[in-house]
């Protein structure tokens, strides 16, 4: 095992500022009016990481080194995220963002060798801590065989047992939006011919935060703006362009669950918010 503590309690800030035009362009890629709160999930749209496009890897993302450790394993993927909403962003507010590699934890798993790299990152306005957030980032092998391209399903799933209710279907400009957005070049959400030969999908894959952020505006929708005090998620498995979604969630006390289920019934995000 390799030997990353140097890297443990590494930092870095970023800043941003909360603009009309990125309000704006936020509620329009996920279909939501624009109004005087700011939406729990802009902050994913924050001080965002701006390599240079001639420092891009293979895959998109920017190539190994600077503020993360240089995992050797080639790809990336957003796991997991516990948030923390301490205070509600406003139009206008000069943001600051300081990130924190926490830890980093070798693993084997059924697709071979693995690596979890958690973050930790305070969006701040001005000394105050508005956003406290743990991310979780696995590293995984390459792929192994590529996955036959599937038809698209008409079926529905049983949601019976869930009170909140939106089909969503995922279309190409919905991910380029949302990656011109976040600045996330990675080529699994827009280049569907790399998507299938080079990672082994069957199709373009829709961003965990995406759905993370669709669920967070299921849960407004419900309940208003800016009333969940914490929210986590975690990605089960990936969900594909032009296949339908659904989004879902009930509340029990000041407990809320969400998730988002395929055509299939299968749970392809799991959350818990709270009040």
């Amino acid at each position: 095992m390799a030997d990353w503590s140097e890297w443990i309690g590494k930092s870095e800030t970023r800043h941003d500022v909360i603009t009309p035009g990125l309000l704006q362009r936020f509620c329009a890629t996920i279909d939501t009016p624009v109004s005087d709160d700011v939406p729990q999930g802009l902050h994913w749209c924050l001080c965002l990481p701006d390599a240079p496009t001639a420092q891009l890897a293979e895959d998109g993302h920017p190539a190994k080194g600077g503020f993360l450790p240089p995992i050797p394993l080639p790809r990336r993927m957003w796991a997991s995220s516990e948030v923390s909403f301490e205070h509600p962003l406003q139009l206008g507010d000069e943001i600051s963002r300081v990130s924190t590699v926490a830890s980093i934890e070798e693993k084997s798993g059924k697709s071979g060798d693995l690596v979890f790299v958690a973050v930790d990152h305070e969006t701040r306005v001005g000394d105050r801590v508005a956003i406290r957030e743990r991310q979780n980032i696995v590293y995984r092998e390459p792929a192994a065989t590529t996955v036959p391209v599937s038809e698209v399903s008409n079926d529905i799933p049983d949601l019976q047992d869930w009170d909140w209710q939106q089909k969503i279907l995922p279309s190409e400009p919905l991910l380029f939006r949302y990656s011109a957005l976040t600045f996330n070049s990675h080529r699994i959400h827009y280049d569907r011919p790399y998507a299938i030969q080079e990672e082994g999908y069957p199709g373009l894959v829709v961003q965990g935060p995406l759905m993370a952020t669709l669920l967070l505006n299921l849960a407004a929708s419900e309940l208003g703006a800016n009333k969940l005090s914490s929210f986590s998620f975690r990605g089960q498995a990936p969900a594909f362009a032009n296949a339908a979604i659904y989004l879902v969630g009930k509340q029990e006390g000041e407990t809320i669950t969400l998730a988002v289920i395929g055509h299939n019934g299968k749970e392809i995000m799991s959350a818990q918010a709270a009040i």
